[in-house]
């Protein structure tokens, strides 16, 4: 079995909230969000500042808490510290759940514009906070789809690292729109489903799954389906979900900061073939990035935070 981190925190965990209006949205989700932020033993001074982007249906500071067989989020950071592997960093968590499971940070109407929000408001938040010598950004699956969206969009992140994240959206999503269809149909259509799913006492597994598609209908389009009652698709709504796949968005935006990509070989969603995808079409534009595929599926891949923690870090401070 996994070796249990009995480690106590030896440096310093730190909770606040702010609002911002930035994140209102049609959901009725609460435009106040908390942030943890965890800095390990240091003497002071200038850090590199990373934040960590949830996936679906977690949030950042979820990584703080005790789990079995295990080490939390801090307790990786201050043993990569102590094991001499990188430097300490103030490493925030903040809370980007929403009522619909998840998020892309991206802008939507309907979500709340979380992209913004990411690169304005909590980096000012932050800023005013805490001496930080540049930002990076990493995360898995919906958060790695956000650290390469944003690091493509932005101009304000120094690293990021992209764990597993969404890519290659014909096989990610397209493949599932039949079944998510026959989920949403049983109910009488996508808003009855998400009626029936916010009075039930429990979700079961197809639930969840559908209400991820769901939740990327809300961020990519309108909050419906691509496709009509025979699972046809509607070629214009198909065509603003794949607008924000990272392979069409690669096309556009080409002026990435140090950039870290990896996937398992044997992703339970095929992500390993949009991201192979993506990395051969960086080399074809000669964007440089690290890149690996590892023995592995989708889960249990918090391991690789011991490899791009570090590289974040140095990359900050290479730009610094």
């Amino acid at each position: 079995m996994p070796e249990h981190s009995f480690e106590p925190i030896r440096g310093i965990l730190e909770r606040f909230s702010f609002s911002s209006s930035t994140l209102a949205n049609q959901l009725g989700d609460p435009t106040e969000r908390e942030i943890v932020v965890h800095i390990p033993p240091n003497d002071g001074g200038l850090m590199p500042c990373i934040i960590y982007l949830a996936p679906f249906t977690g949030t950042g500071f979820a990584r703080a808490n005790w789990r079995a067989f295990s080490e939390t989020l801090p307790q990786r950071h201050e043993r990569l510290v102590k094991e001499g592997k990188m430097d300490p960093a103030i490493l925030v968590m903040p809370d980007t759940f929403t009522s619909l499971g998840g998020n892309q940070f991206i802008d939507s109407e309907i979500v709340g514009k979380w992209g913004t929000w990411l690169e304005n408001d909590l980096r000012e938040q932050l800023s005013n906070r805490y001496e930080i010598s540049g930002f990076g950004l990493v995360g898995k699956s919906s958060g790695g789809y956000g650290a390469i969206v944003r690091g493509m969009m932005d101009d304000c992140w120094d690293a990021i690292a992209c764990h597993s994240g969404d890519c290659g959206f014909e096989l990610l999503f397209g493949i599932e729109m039949a079944t998510t269809l026959t989920e949403v149909m049983v109910y009488g259509g996508e808003s009855e489903f998400l009626k029936h799913v916010k009075s039930a006492q429990s979700m079961k597994p197809e639930d969840f799954h559908t209400l991820m598609i769901l939740a990327m209908a809300a961020t990519y389009s309108d909050g419906t389906l691509p496709v009509n009652s025979n699972c046809i698709f509607d070629d214009d709504k198909w065509a603003q979900w794949l607008s924000w796949d990272p392979l069409t968005l690669i096309e556009k935006y080409q002026n990435l900061p140090p950039c870290w990509i990896d996937v398992g070989n044997k992703d339970q969603y095929n992500i390993q073939y949009g991201l192979r995808q993506l990395h051969n079409r960086m080399n074809e534009l000669g964007i440089e990035h690290q890149w690996e595929e590892f023995q592995g599926t989708h889960s249990g891949i918090d391991h690789r935070l011991d490899l791009s923690l570090p590289w974040i870090v140095k990359n900050i401070q290479s730009a610094s």
